[in-house]
């Protein structure tokens, strides 16, 4: 009988962390790729913001929605498992829009691409945290979390080029040639990274989780109407009925305990929730900004937003190093505070903004966002039993998608009560603006909330 020690002398955790990072690389790098793209495709399909903000959306929803469950089939059914699974689903996905003839076809596509993201985001943490023990996590964590801020980095810069030089369809195709490393590796995993551990899924907490996120978030791009209210209202009542629900499972869909019972996995939780949610909006106003109010071309756009995670990629590591030595609440809060300092000078953007300060008000953003994001994803994983460690990189994943399409719940309704279904033209530019710097300005106030929450873990 091979022991772990044995086998693991026959693999390289340094090769698995790479496949792990080039799949976690896919989602951030394909995301904001396709906000440089967003005009172009409006352009094609003559398309008004309100439905260009779904491109993005479409995506997070299914992540949302499907993130729990994957990250509970991975503890029952094999996390390389369901990892590998989803590497086929989002390649899939990927691929079928290279092909859209629709703007409603493009939308149920990267829903698809959604569906495969979140069984790979819901087990790249888990198995991350399996392979490296507590004194080297941080830092794996760290390199991984880089992973994301290269793919932020490249993402803008890459997709404004391929816009506009070879059509939008290309950051599609692209991202396809990247998935496929991963997609032929499945058989260098360990058999220990797959162990199970079986249990009753719950599919009543599935059913009632997706319908409550439906109904939140279709609510909240109709929030202008009648059907909007009543769908917010339906998610607050299936939320409470969710709720109560798990409290009972034997093997919740949702950590209920670990929740009400952990208060650093609960805090930390809430807190990137609140960072997710604002960082992610920045990138897609700012990919409109610049290129509606600055006219600015898409590649030139894209190259002015790599200073955001391109400082990112240098801060992640020394963050995820310093997490391993003190309080990683700590250095989160410190990252949370200044992410938020930036976000209200974000919010006084106008038509003269000096570029040079806007670069500058990126760069220290990106100090603060590489700041918070290792440590307190090393708090989470850190605060659980290895027997939980599927369901808690599931909700490290649910909180990115799930701020993430807050985010971008916060953007359709606010554009949805400011400029209704018309196009983005000259003549509700200043109407736009504005939006933009309402949106910023309650993401700064949030972010403050997100500071006392990394701090409360730490008391």
């Amino acid at each position: 009988m091979i022991t772990e020690q044995e086998e693991e002398s026959l693999y390289s955790r340094r090769f698995i962390l790479i496949l792990i990072t080039i799949a976690t690389f896919l989602n951030p790098f394909t995301g904001t790729a396709v906000n440089l793209a967003l005009p172009a495709i409006g352009a094609e399909f003559s398309a008004d913001a309100t439905t260009l903000a779904w491109i993005s959306s479409a995506y997070l929803l299914a992540s949302v929605i499907f993130l729990l469950p994957a990250g509970r089939l991975g503890d029952s059914r094999g996390r390389v498992t369901v990892f590998m699974t989803g590497i086929v689903v989002y390649t899939a996905g990927t691929i079928l829009a290279v092909f859209t003839p629709t703007i409603g076809m493009l939308l149920l596509f990267r829903f698809i691409q959604g569906i495969g993201g979140a069984m790979l985001y819901a087990n790249s943490m888990a198995l991350i945290t399996h392979l490296y023990p507590p004194g080297e996590r941080g830092y794996a964590i760290g390199l991984n979390i880089t992973a994301v801020y290269a793919a932020l980095s490249l993402g803008p810069f890459l997709g404004g080029i391929l816009t506009q030089f070879f059509g939008w369809r290309s950051i599609f195709i692209v991202t396809a040639f990247i998935a496929v490393p991963v997609l032929f590796s499945g058989g260098r995993f360990p058999a220990f990274l797959n162990d199970r551990h079986r249990e009753d899924f719950d599919m009543p907490g599935l059913v009632l989780s997706s319908t409550l996120i439906l109904c939140l978030f279709l609510g909240l791009a109709r929030a202008n109407t009648p059907g909007g209210v009543a769908l917010l209202v339906a998610a607050i009542v299936l939320g409470v009925a969710f709720y109560r629900v798990e409290q009972h499972r034997p093997s919740p869909l949702l950590p209920v305990s670990l929740l009400t019972s952990n208060r650093v996995f609960a805090a930390s939780n809430a807190a990137a929730l609140i960072n997710y949610s604002a960082t992610y909006a920045v990138g897609f106003l700012l990919s409109l900004y610049l290129q509606y109010i600055r006219g600015y071309e898409p590649a030139a756009a894209g190259t002015l937003l790599l200073v955001l995670p391109a400082i990112q990629i240098f801060i992640a590591p020394a963050a995820g190093r310093l997490a391993d030595r003190i309080r990683p609440g700590l250095v989160a809060a410190a990252g949370m505070a200044l992410s938020a300092a930036c976000f209200f000078g974000l919010a006084t953007l106008s038509e003269t903004t000096s570029i040079t300060g806007l670069v500058a008000l990126l760069a220290v953003l990106g100090v603060g966002v590489g700041f918070f994001s290792s440590p307190n994803t090393s708090a989470v994983m850190g605060s659980v039993e290895k027997r939980h460690y599927g369901s808690a990189s599931a909700m490290v994943a649910m909180m990115r998608s799930l701020g993430m399409m807050m985010g971008m719940g916060m953007i359709l309704v606010v554009f949805a009560f400011m400029l209704g279904s018309t196009a983005v033209t000259p003549a509700i530019f200043p109407e736009f603006l504005r939006s933009v710097n309402l949106i910023l300005l309650v993401f700064a106030v949030l972010s403050l909330l997100g500071v006392f929450l990394s701090l409360k873990k730490n008391e």
